[in-house]
């Protein structure tokens, strides 16, 4: 039986994708700040799930839940880095220890579970390390300035990491994708322009379902739709000076 660890799995997008992957027959690690949460989750998906409290900043909390899901010689085949903050405010509007907290968790988090993960994954051979990107991550976007820069660092360290890692069977990958109808979007007290101008059309779901594409794929960058391709394609085919009035048109400014 596959195995799979899921941060940020008691809410949104991995909390879906759990739920896709305990359907399929995998055994489910649940890890969340909101240990209650996670474990009224495994709950729901029986016997094959175990939940932790976790917090992705804290690297210990990491050791222990994976040595414990995978066992000290386990191996895990997949981690899906999912945790996430998000904040939409103008950076001179918003809280800066708001902003530390949003890189420390979109960045530090990735790059702890994924050092943390590595040995089991390794012991596995073909594993994947798959994490949350976004096509902010493609060009700085106004009024998510610091969450856009932590999926550009995403985006970096998946595509560097690919290669690194590669030798020791381990692919790694992220997933490229525009808003999505989670809490975290949907339920933020400020919202960017660019929510109501762009919209909110991509389901939890979908993300869940590339996911499972991912963990037998080998594709470096995955986008969940066919428009946050579109939307990749279009800014990379632009010249530099004009990729900025691109992004000022589709998000207000």
């Amino acid at each position: 039986m596959e195995s799979i660890f899921i941060t940020g799995a008691a809410s949104g997008i991995g909390r879906q994708t759990a739920a896709l992957f305990a359907a399929k027959g995998w055994r489910v690690g649940l890890a969340d700040t909101n240990g209650a949460a996670a474990a009224a989750l495994a709950g729901e998906l029986g016997a094959n799930a175990k939940a932790y409290t976790v917090n992705v900043t804290d690297l210990d909390s990491i050791k222990t839940a994976l040595s414990d899901f995978a066992g000290p010689n386990g191996s895990l085949k997949a981690i899906f880095n999912s945790a996430g903050l998000l904040e939409m405010k103008p950076f001179a509007e918003a809280d800066l220890a708001r902003l530390h907290a949003v890189f420390d968790v979109n960045v530090k988090g990735v790059i702890n579970t994924t050092s943390a993960a590595l040995p089991y994954l390794e012991r596995h051979g073909d594993a994947r390390i798959i994490t949350m990107g976004s096509v902010s991550g493609i060009y700085g976007i106004p009024d998510l300035a610091v969450y856009s820069s932590s999926k550009f660092a995403v985006r970096g360290l998946t595509e560097a990491l690919n290669v690194e890692l590669e030798g020791k069977g381990i692919w790694v990958c992220d997933l490229m994708v525009a808003y999505v109808k989670t809490p975290m979007v949907m339920d933020a007290a400020s919202k960017a322009k660019s929510v109501d101008l762009l919209g909110v059309n991509v389901t939890p779901e979908q993300v869940a379902e590339t996911v499972l594409k991912a963990v037998d794929g080998r594709q470096v960058h995955w986008f969940v739709t066919p428009e946050d391709a579109g939307v990749a394609t279009q800014v990379d085919s632009m010249p530099w000076e004009s990729r900025r009035d691109f992004v000022k048109q589709i998000t207000g400014y």
